[in-house]
């Protein structure tokens, strides 16, 4: 009997073991955390989705459920793994590392889960609604599915999304408390912000200037596209914590400043123009000159992006050496087929790939390489040895000139 955190008959008869062994580690995880958050009961959930990876310390926890019997009690997406076929056809991936791959998808697969492999869901596979509770992991997923969205979820592990999968609730603490998600740090943007990757850099130095709390941003000069948010959303993540924001008149829940504080006044304020940005973007590199491989798609690209992506290449070749990678979910890659733009792609010797990212084992071969990205949270993973960080337009100039600067 659980002595802090009220639960249930029926959550008191899992926890016992009456529906399996599964279930019951599942309930055990999430009454942990509960007790850790003071919670006083738990909530239903409508989705979840778990940030899977090919990795052991995914493995041990999606096996124990599945092995145990549990299935899941509302639709639970995944995150990347990688398509063992595809990358064991290009690299000498070590037997080892691809055993846990091909364990954790069967894994998830036996618990029931949608073998998404994407880490943005919250665009086709798994979309919440406003005001839906739900157990989302994934670093870009959490504060788009609360702030953009106006969802309910706490910045979960992949191992407590996939616990309240299985249970279909959570503990009630945190983002699922309305007085939990009001504003706790003023920014005053005051950057230019052109286009996606002056989001990439504002999302990463908001990370740095807040690092745990629930940043307010006004003076924004326009409202963000979608692609510009997920791009603030994951970077946030890489340098910060952040689970929640909001952008006054743009983000869902509070149309002015002061309803995003509740009528607090915020103690902590920071003001960002371009000459921080500027510094956060010499601050990421780490090379110039030659460049091995550009990666692209972290988080997965959107369809808008690939097709920018195939505007850039069109009618142009990637340098000989070069390798060229644009990640993607397989939702995204069927339209992006259909419409043409991997045709395209692939044509100037670029490969767009599903199921992965550079977070993943299959990506061995670049371990001692340099690398080119768009994207922060693709360089802090450092599954190279040395990498630049810059716009989208400059990682295709690099690519077709086998060199930047």
């Amino acid at each position: 009997m659980n002595n802090r955190m009220y639960l249930t008959r029926e959550e008191e008869q899992i926890l016992g073991g009456k529906f399996g062994v599964g279930m019951q580690k599942a309930m055990e995880l999430l009454v942990a955390i509960g007790d850790a958050y003071d919670a006083e009961n738990m909530i239903p959930v409508s989705r979840a989705h778990a940030a899977s990876s090919g990795q052991e310390g995914d493995l041990y926890f999606v096996e124990l459920l599945a092995d145990g019997g549990a299935k899941c009690r509302v639709p639970t997406t995944t995150n990347p793994v990688y398509d063992l076929a595809y990358f064991h056809s290009m690299f000498d991936i070590p037997e080892g590392e691809a055993e846990v791959a091909r364990r954790v998808m069967e894994a998830y697969k036996r618990v029931g889960a949608i073998l998404s492999w994407s880490c943005v869901p919250y665009l086709s596979e798994n979309i919440p609604l406003y005001g839906e509770t739900v157990a989302f992991s994934e670093s870009s997923a959490t504060p788009y599915v609360n702030s953009v969205i106006g969802a309910r979820t706490n910045r979960e592990a992949a191992q407590s999304a996939l616990a309240s999968g299985v249970i279909g609730k959570t503990p009630k603490y945190g983002l699922n408390i309305r007085e939990n998600r009001k504003g706790t740090f003023l920014i005053d943007v005051k950057a230019s912000l052109k286009d996606e990757f002056d989001y990439t850099l504002l999302g990463y130095h908001v990370g740095k200037v807040v690092g745990y709390g629930v940043p307010v941003l006004t003076g924004l000069p326009k409202r963000p596209s979608t692609e510009e948010l997920i791009n603030f959303c994951a970077m946030s993540n890489v340098s910060g914590a952040i689970s929640m924001f909001h952008m006054p008149g743009y983000t869902i829940e509070a149309l002015t400043v002061e309803e995003a504080f509740r009528g607090d006044h915020p103690k902590d304020k920071a003001t960002i123009t371009d000459k921080e940005l500027g510094e956060d973007y010499e601050e990421l590199q780490t090379a110039t000159g030659s460049i091995d491989f550009v990666m692209l798609g972290c988080p997965h690209y959107t369809l808008k992006q690939l097709g920018e992506v195939a505007r850039l290449l069109d009618g142009r070749k990637v340098h000989k050496g070069i390798s060229f990678w644009a990640c993607t979910s397989a939702t995204t890659k069927a339209l992006a087929d259909k419409t043409g733009y991997t045709g395209i792609i692939e044509k100037a010797g670029g490969r767009v790939v599903v199921d992965t990212c550079i977070d993943e084992p299959c990506w061995i071969a670049y371990k001692e390489k340099v690398g080119m990205t768009d994207s922060p949270k693709c360089a802090y993973y450092r599954r190279f040895k040395d990498v630049v960080v810059s716009r989208l337009q400059d990682c295709v100039e690099a690519a077709v000139k086998g060199r930047w600067g």
